[in-house]
């Protein structure tokens, strides 16, 4: 009967630690895919690209070095999916409703010190 307590209790001693594991593995999943869904949501008439230009659009983003060249890049999309909404007859507004009214901010616009913690809110 001991016997089978202790191992009983070395079994939950090994477990345990794989269970959190693999825990912090599904949130990890979780928050990657609510991050992609964010970012394919934040590109201008995403409704209008396909799953390839979409991933064009973001390598071309990442590939940018300076603030004006992704800005270029930014211009030269809403331009191009201004003409095709106006082709296919749909409207879209003139830029992101997140964007209106706003500049990106370095670091990524989420204000002072990159978004995370007390400070970096995304509020206005």
């Amino acid at each position: 009967m001991k016997s089978l307590l202790v191992i009983s209790a070395l079994t939950t001693a090994l477990l345990l630690p794989a269970g959190y594991a693999l825990a912090q593995d599904q949130d990890q999943d979780q928050n990657r895919d609510r991050l992609q869904t964010q970012q394919q949501d934040q590109i201008y008439g995403r409704q209008l690209m396909t799953q390839e230009e979409r991933l064009e659009f973001r390598d071309r983003m990442r590939a940018a070095q300076t603030n004006a060249e992704r800005e270029q890049v930014r211009q030269e999309h809403h331009q191009r999916i201004q003409e095709r909404a106006r082709e296919q007859g749909v409207n879209l507004p003139e830029e992101l409703p997140a964007n209106r009214g706003r500049k990106m901010q370095p670091g990524g616009g989420m204000g002072p010190g990159g978004g995370m913690g007390s400070g970096g809110g995304m509020g206005r």
